[in-house]
Formats: C-alpha cells, structure tokens, sequence
C-alpha cells in the first residue's frame, strides 16, 4: 500500500516510493529506493521536503499518514475548485499554429543559446536582444497557447537550458494573459520566463548534466543558480527589476522552504510566485539527462498535491485555466474504453476538451483517428483518467494532435 508521511517520521528500512514534490529539490536522481543508509535519511531531513510516498508492501510501515486514494480525493477536489471562463475566445488552427511554432521553437532555441553563451563568457545581457524573442514568442501563444507550449515540452535532454527558457516564456505569457494582465505586464512576464535561468550558465556542465544522484557539495552549486543568474542580469542593459526579481526567487516556496531567501506567502512577488509554478511544470513535464518527464495530465495532478505549501494557490489555479486540467497531448482514458489524445481545450468546460480518439482498449488496438468533443450535449461519453503512453507503446502522440512528427530542437 502506498501511504504519504511527513518525512520526519522516515526510518531506516522503509521503501520511498517518491518525493512529494519535484526531483528538482532534492539531490536523489531516483524517485523509489530502499532506505537502507542513514546518510541518505540525514540529506533527507535536510533538504526542506515535507512528505514522501512509502509502498508498506516493499518495507516497513509506519502508524498514521494518508492513503494513495485519500489524496486522489483531495487532488480532485482542489482541480474541481477551478473555474472557467464564462467567455470562449476565438483561437488560431491547433494544426496551423503547431507548423509556425515549430520554426518559432527553434529560431527561438538558437537565439537563447547564443544569448546564453555570450553571457557565459562575459558580454552583457541586454534586453534588446531578448525583447524580439519574447514577441515571437507571445504571439504564438497569443494565437493559440497550446501549440507552442506543448512542442516547447519536447526537448532535446543536450539542449534542456534553453528550450526552458522558451517554454518558461511561453507559459509565463499564457498565465498572464489568464489573469488579465495588460500587455506591457505580459511582455515583461514572458521576459522574465526567458532570463530565469540563465544562472544556469555558470554551473560546471559535469553537474548541470550529470545523469545520475547530485552529492550534496553538487546540490548545493546547483542551487546557487539564481543567484548567479541575478547577479549577471544586474550586469545586463535595460534588464528591469521584475526580470530580476523572478530570476533571484523562482525556487522559494509560499511555505518558506525554498530557496535562496527562505521567503514565505506575500513576502515573494506575484510574479516570482508565477514563475514557480511555470518552471516547475516545464521541468517535471521534460525529460532530462538523470529523467524522463511525466506527462501533462499526470504533472497537473502532482502540483496540485504539492500547491498548497510549494505554491500560490490562486495562481496555481490560473495555471490550471491557462493550459487544462488535461493540457494538450495528454493521452486520456474514456468511459467507453477507448484511448484519445487532447488536441484542443474547451474555455467552458476544462474536463471536457476535444480528443482524436485512436485506440480501442477492448480490441487492443488501433481505429481510425477521429476527432470527439466531448463538450457537446449529444456526446456521452467522459474522461476516467490519463495514461502513460509507455504503458500503451503508444509513441506518436505528437502527430496525432498537432499533425506534425517528434522535431527535436
């Protein structure tokens, strides 16, 4: 059985199923692992996680904590908490969009590692450089959020830094836009997406891309990236405070346990808070030299088990809008037994987006795609669940949504 403890209550012979909340904070490469060493339990006590998931079936068990469907419920009840807009818009070609995003995407990769590159070897950043990305950028996503956002995820594991970057970019702009900034406030949210990591250049690349479990020493240089990266940007010309600001605080926490400052609820900026939950998403939904990423679906679904202490619940909530509970390419599970990929969003109702539907789960195979919508009143079928494609062998999800192939950047 799986069960979530505080991490205080660890013991030596207990088997971690995970961490509840992103790879990211913590210096384990692996997710599930036999407690077996007391300098592994000292790390974990020391990293600032709260809880973790035991399987009491592979180790000991422990009185209390909450069960596996417990947190489904509360995971439920949190998404169901989201509201929609009242007022469809009108969005570009879901299918067009992606062939205009895929040029955007990589023009948009080269000019941030050029950009990066140059700051690594001393030049300034300046702002007029990144400003031009940041509007190919927006547009995309203003034309239709999910195309660029969804391909942006798709990354090369070399090249992870700067398609990061883009992606932030993008996600940091849909969000805006879902709160009802103006467009100057969107501009400059896109433009701190873009520079939030680029303390990342500064990391020796033996531990920025090592594949397998950071030492503590290493966990500690990675964790000196915002800092690095203010530091650069303050440096740069014509780089204002809110790209500053969200670049130094990304990784604090509204329960203060993140880092560098330890800052807690109001004490982080709206939009450092913002960026939090746009770089986290990116990065548990990419794959990367030590993981490979969850997907979409199953992202939303962990944030919302960690929102409550690693984020602003109001803005997790405006995330959740900005992109669905479902975001585009998620392989979902109908009531009817048969698998579909989201290819749009529906603005009114976001447990019921436009699926092509492709697989039979009775038949154990594939049936001509067809689009469904499962908005429309005469449509009765619904969504259970999502699915790992992996479990499927399912590996085209990419072109069934957007008609394109897998493009590596």
């Amino acid at each position: 059985m799986l069960k979530r403890i505080g991490v205080e209550q660890l013991r030596l012979g207990m088997h971690i199923h995970e961490f509840c909340g992103s790879w990211m904070d913590h210096p384990f490469w692996r997710g599930a692992f036999l407690l077996d060493d007391p300098k592994d339990l000292q790390t974990i006590l020391s990293t600032g996680l709260k809880e973790a998931w035991i399987d009491t079936s592979k180790g000991l068990d422990v009185d209390g904590g909450t069960t596996r469907e417990a947190v489904a419920a509360e995971v439920e009840a949190t998404l169901a908490q989201v509201e929609v807009s009242s007022k469809p818009e009108t969005r570009a070609n879901i299918a067009q969009e992606a062939a205009r995003a895929v040029k955007i995407c990589a023009q948009s990769k080269q000019a941030v590692a050029s950009m990066f590159h140059e700051a690594r070897m001393g030049k300034a950043l300046d702002v007029g450089d990144a400003l031009p990305i940041v509007e190919e950028i927006s547009t995309s996503v203003m034309r239709n959020p999910g195309a660029l956002i969804s391909l942006a995820r798709l990354k090369n594991k070399d090249e992870y830094t700067y398609m990061h970057s883009v992606a932030v970019c993008a996600l940091m702009v849909s969000l805006a836009r879902t709160m009802g900034f103006n467009d100057e406030q969107t501009r400059q949210a896109g433009l701190a997406g873009l520079l939030h990591d680029v303390g990342k250049m500064m990391i020796p690349p033996e531990i920025l891309d090592k594949p397998g479990k950071l030492t503590e020493a290493e966990f500690d240089t990675m964790k000196s990236h915002p800092a690095e990266g203010h530091r650069m940007l303050l440096e740069g010309v014509g780089i204002g405070e809110l790209a500053l600001d969200v670049c130094l605080h990304h990784h604090e926490k509204v329960d203060g346990s993140g880092y560098p400052d330890g800052l807690a609820g109001g004490e982080i900026s709206l939009y450092a808070r913002m960026g939090a939950v746009c770089d986290v998403y990116d990065a548990i939904t990419s794959n990367r030299p030590y993981k490979n990423g969850w997907e979409p679906a199953e992202s939303i679904r962990k944030m919302a088990e960690w929102s409550k202490g690693h984020f602003d619940q109001r803005i997790f909530e405006a995330f959740v809008r900005s992109i669905g509970i479902y975001p585009i390419g998620s392989l979902v599970r109908l009531e009817s037994e048969m698998l579909g990929v989201v290819i749009e969003q529906n603005e009114q109702s976001l447990l019921k987006p436009m699926l092509m539907v492709f697989f039979s789960i009775k038949s154990n195979g594939r049936v001509p795609p067809v689009s469904l919508d499962l908005s429309k009143p005469a449509c009765k079928d619904k969504i259970v669940s999502h699915e790992d494609p992996a479990k499927w062998d399912i590996r085209d999800t990419q072109a069934l949504w957007s008609g394109l192939a897998v493009t590596p950047w």
